[in-house]
């Protein structure tokens, strides 16, 4: 069983940054995708960013050169830098991880990111 436990979000004003956290408990993390995914109201769902058990890494292209995914494999920990955030950034924020060796995805509670301008 793999479970996923996001942090970090909260209200910021526009330009400022906020960190998020997801910790990952079970087995396989380093063998697991990691990836932010967020939802606007109104809107569907969209990959921000994702990292390999190697560590590349893949953005979208609205956060390109604001937002760092990186992961901590020793701490099962994946973590979004979301830096110079803009109020269109608003959104429900998710971790998902997808375990490669069982063939599966995992799915966090998520946690609210609001951008006020």
């Amino acid at each position: 069983q793999v479970l996923l436990a996001e942090s970090g979000g909260g209200l910021v004003q526009s330009g400022g940054s906020l960190r998020l956290s997801c910790v990952f408990s079970g087995s396989g993390f380093s063998l697991s995708v990691m990836g932010w995914y967020r939802q606007a109201a109104g809107k569907e769902r969209e990959l921000v960013a994702a990292v390999t058990g190697s560590s590349d890494t893949n953005y979208a292209e609205s956060v390109k050169g604001r937002f760092t995914i990186s992961r901590d494999n020793a701490k099962n920990t994946v973590y979004l830098q979301m830096n110079s955030l803009k109020p269109e950034d608003t959104a429900v924020y998710s971790c998902h991880a997808f375990h490669t060796g069982r063939l599966r995805s995992y799915w966090g509670q998520g946690t609210q990111v609001t951008v006020s301008s």
